[in-house]
């Protein structure tokens, strides 16, 4: 193994606070969209592509009507995240700071442009990632989006990190080894390793 590739969401951070306040402030200001979301109706959207987040959760809406309404979500949510972050894992750049001597680090995240952005400007993790993709960039699957990072960077071995199955589809996609993070937000029946903690990745790695 010469790298680890990590989701982000129910990975190495909970932003759903930050997430929400943000959401249900474009939310009291819309028309069209009456009721606040909750913290449950947010984590059963992680790791979904924002389209999909969109007909979930705002089937009221019509699609152009929804894609205004998510832009407009969006810009609000990657602002407050730079401003306020989100909850990081217990030790996460610390795990991140002993990884890094001995493999290449990276993100794909199904999360829309400046948001893995926001994660680097409030927490200062950037210096720990070499590189970093999402369908925001690229209109891409998650899946496709892994096989763009090997790639790009000419990885040999990598392994990707996730909490959901849509992760372990996309590394299944990519054709490369599966790290099941339990303690995240979704389930997986389907993994190579798991860790019920983020920390327990070095006992692996």
């Amino acid at each position: 193994m010469d790298s680890i590739i990590f989701d982000l969401d129910g990975t190495l951070w909970d932003s759903r606070e930050t997430v929400l306040k943000a959401w249900n402030g474009v939310i009291r200001r819309h028309d069209k969209v009456k009721n606040e979301l909750t913290s449950q109706q947010l984590k059963e959207t992680m790791g979904l592509q924002m389209d999909e987040i969109g007909r979930k959760l705002f089937p009221q809406l019509n699609d152009e009507e929804r894609e205004a309404f998510l832009s407009a979500c969006s810009e609000v949510e990657t602002q407050h995240l730079s401003e306020k972050g989100g909850i990081l894992y217990n030790r996460v750049e610390e795990v991140l700071i002993s990884l890094a001597k001995k493999y290449r680090l990276f993100i794909v995240s199904n999360c829309q442009h400046g948001y893995i952005e926001a994660f680097y400007e409030y927490h200062r993790l950037e210096k720990h990632f070499i590189d970093y993709e999402n369908p925001g960039r690229t209109g891409l699957s998650k899946g496709e989006n892994i096989k763009l990072i090997i790639e790009r960077n000419n990885l040999k071995q990598p392994v990707y990190v996730g909490d959901t199955e849509g992760d372990q589809k996309a590394a299944q996609s990519a054709g490369i080894p599966f790290v099941y993070a339990r303690y995240g937000f979704g389930e997986a029946k389907v993994y190579d390793y798991s860790v019920d903690s983020f920390e327990e990745l070095m006992e692996i790695f």
